[in-house]
């Protein structure tokens, strides 16, 4: 140990944020076990690094008794007397190695480079756990076990089968934008556990995309996917003078459909959110044209009608539509068209309903006033 040791500590101190104090602290502790693993002692010993020269020095640190049963451990009276010591206090006397020197540098070495991981690793964690629900650009750097590993800088994130769109296709090399889900600590530093699949991408793709998103005026209310076929955003605007649905659609639909293309023309349908429920409702079954919504607050049910035509579109290719509309606004729909709707007033006002009454009652005390067009634009312009 020497100067030159010294100021390689204070260099790392500078330029890895390492204190030069904790790595010194850690290279003592680490020499003790250097020195009983090296020269078979059992001997409680000290090692002390001079802060400024880099001298070290290994002490035996024995216990002053009346009567010494074990020389290795334990020190007589008359011994602690010359140095001023008691009975019950710690003598302590220099027992360093004339050849530790060598035996310390390695010791030391090895401790540097394994602290300065560990705090590389340590910034890494920091760094990424403040990023969890941010969005990430990566490169794929290769497919093992079915994950696909990409690469952002000092790390990998990991994209498990759950988290891929189905039938996307990943390959080395190709960059790809992903959501960061979790930060874990391992043993071997930090994994970044991120997605493909996560709703939350969806909003942040659109912050990128939308000045209005990104700077507040327009808000995303809500979202409901299934990733790689078809989501639904509902968006709300602070300013009146600024369309909601028009800032994220863009001008011929360049926004929506660069935030598609990133989604591997994922469809994506914008619908203003409102704070009806019924209007809501309308709204979120776009593009399908609604003609009323009664809403139930027990059991949140919201009973929509549909003009004949439209009942298919309503509902979406296996229910997909009206699937992503429940999950959205958070109410169970029940879509019927009017046909259906007169058939069980009908049956009704014969006495012959034997369907749910209540439904009945309330679609026919719901009027003709549509609640909502629910014109909303989406990628495609189709359902």
């Amino acid at each position: 140990m020497n100067t030159e040791f010294i100021s390689a500590l204070e260099q790392i101190e500078q330029e890895k944020g390492i204190a030069k104090e904790v790595l010194l602290e850690a290279i003592e502790a680490a020499l003790i076990s250097a020195y009983r693993r090296n020269f078979g002692s059992a001997q409680n010993v000290r090692v002390e690094i001079h802060r400024d020269t880099g001298e070290m020095h290994v002490y035996a640190q024995k216990e002053v008794v009346a009567e010494v049963t074990d020389p290795r451990l334990e020190a007589s009276v008359d011994e602690g007397r010359e140095r001023g010591l008691q009975a019950g206090d710690i003598l302590e006397v220099e027992v360093t190695p004339r050849d530790f020197g060598r035996i310390a540098a390695q010791t030391a070495k090895q401790v540097v480079v394994q602290r300065i991981r560990e705090a590389e690793r340590g910034i890494i964690y920091d760094t990424f756990s403040s990023r969890e629900g941010d969005i990430v650009t990566g490169q794929i750097h290769r497919i093992e076990h079915r994950n696909v590993l990409i690469d952002l800088g000092k790390v990998e994130g990991v994209l498990t089968p759950q988290e891929q769109i189905n039938g996307e296709i990943y390959r080395p090399g190709d960059r790809l934008k992903c959501y960061i889900v979790e930060v874990r600590k391992t043993t071997k530093g930090p994994q970044i556990m991120v997605s493909r699949t996560h709703p939350g991408l969806l909003k942040r793709l659109f912050e990128l995309e939308v000045p209005e998103v990104h700077d507040g005026v327009v808000e995303i209310k809500a979202i409901s996917r299934e990733a790689g076929a078809r989501s639904k955003m509902a968006v709300w605007s602070r300013d009146e003078n600024v369309d909601p649905v028009g800032a994220c659609v863009g001008p011929r639909g360049m926004r929506v459909q660069a935030v598609s293309s990133e989604l591997r023309g994922e469809k994506v349908d914008v619908i203003e959110w409102d704070p009806d429920p019924s209007v809501f409702v309308a709204n979120a079954l776009s593009p399908a044209k609604v003609i009323s919504v009664t809403t139930e607050e027990e059991g949140k049910v919201a009973r929509v009608v549909v003009p004949d035509y439209q009942l298919s579109l309503a509902i979406g290719k296996e229910g997909q539509n009206a699937r992503l509309a429940a999950r959205l606004t958070g109410w169970k729909i029940d879509i019927k068209s009017e046909s259906q709707v007169g058939e069980e007033q009908e049956s009704w006002s014969d006495g012959q309903y034997t369907g749910d009454a209540n439904s009945a009652e309330e679609y026919a005390e719901a009027g003709p006033e549509p609640q909502g067009e629910g014109g909303p634009d989406s990628a495609d312009g189709e359902a």
